[in-house]
């Protein structure tokens, strides 16, 4: 590991560590009250230390992260996963697990839903054959 800085914001270390997109997003969500430190809300340019814990929320998850190290950079995420420690409660994590196995794509399963050409001259068939008699 690179030698770590001393003073790190908020904002760039929750960016670097790959939580947010970019940093803007990071600042964002410092500033809409999506990251807590002791349960209070925090801002963009407060300096991270070692072993403090936050809580994110994310588009995707409710985080709850402990700094393990200090990144000013962004590094791909093999590297970023080694500065933070992610304590999220396990029922957070088995919400997103439900909820992405419930999660529906727009798209029909085969076999099920609209018939096939020949289905539908079949039951027209039936439907006409009704008719008659």
């Amino acid at each position: 590991m690179s030698n770590s800085p001393e003073k790190i914001r908020l904002d760039k270390y929750l960016w670097s560590i790959r939580l947010f997109k970019t940093r803007s997003l990071a600042a964002d969500a410092c500033e809409k009250g999506k990251v807590k430190y002791n349960g209070n809300n925090t801002k963009a340019s407060k300096q991270v230390n070692i072993d403090e814990e936050y809580e994110v929320k994310t588009e995707a998850k409710k985080w709850r992260i402990k700094v393990t190290g200090l990144l000013d950079h962004r590094v791909q995420y093999a590297e970023a996963i080694k500065y933070y420690l992610d304590i999220t409660p396990a029922e957070e994590i088995e919400r997103i697990q439900f909820q992405a196995a419930s999660f529906h794509t727009g798209k029909r399963q085969s076999k099920i839903g609209r018939p096939t050409k020949k289905q539908r001259r079949d039951l027209d068939g039936l439907m006409e054959g009704g008719e008659d008699e």
